[in-house]
């Protein structure tokens, strides 16, 4: 899949809020465009690939739930976030668990998304040119429910020491939605508090 340099798409039914972002976008020196449904996003997004995506949760036809299952946002190779309003919030986490990188809240100031959206590119392209050698990444936890990759990453950099702030920044996410992975992922393994994850990762490594 070719990936088209400096491109951006916006994926939002609301017309005020496709131009708000190819205005603020643009002046960033990025390439705009804007699709107001999800058919038309999956027509073209199958056959090239953003730096960068942003996807309203709710658009019509297609959620944008839906749309991230259709474009299996887990091995996507560009960024996604999902853009929802302040009663979306749940709808975010289960966007994230599908393969959202993070979620954007209306209402947003326009600086901030510029950061964000650089932050999470830069990540993403180290995390892609300098995969790890942590053995995290590979470990197996039997009997248990299996991590997705994000999940595995965050993993990684927690068992490493890493703060919610600073495993956000290098992945490019929010500590926020840092804290929901590792909810998530003490969940799968059944841990019972942090020093019991770290416990299921080390016998992890002995058993590997």
């Amino acid at each position: 899949m070719d990936s088209s340099i400096g491109e951006i798409y916006v994926v939002d039914d609301d017309p005020a809020v496709r131009e708000t972002l190819s205005i603020v976008l643009s002046a960033a020196g990025y390439k705009v465009i804007c699709f107001a449904d999800g058919a038309a996003l999956l027509a073209t997004a199958r056959s090239r690939s953003p730096l960068c995506m942003l996807l309203d949760v709710h658009i019509p036809g297609k959620s944008g739930l839906d749309i991230l299952k259709e474009l299996r946002a887990q091995d996507y190779p560009a960024p996604i976030f999902i853009i929802s309003g302040s009663g979306d919030i749940a709808m975010a986490v289960d966007a994230i668990k599908s393969g959202a990188l993070d979620f954007i809240e209306k209402p947003f100031r326009g600086s901030e998304i510029v950061q964000r959206i650089e932050d999470a590119i830069g990540a993403f392209t180290r995390r892609r040119t300098q995969p790890s050698p942590s053995k995290v990444l590979s470990l197996n936890f039997p009997g248990r429910e299996p991590l997705t990759r994000r999940e595995r990453e965050v993993l990684e950099l927690f068992s490493s020491g890493l703060s919610n702030k600073d495993a956000g920044r290098q992945l490019g996410i929010s500590p926020r939605t840092i804290e929901d992975h590792r909810a998530n992922i003490m969940k799968k393994l059944g841990a019972k508090n942090s020093t019991d994850l770290i416990r299921i990762v080390l016998d992890a490594s002995h058993d590997s």
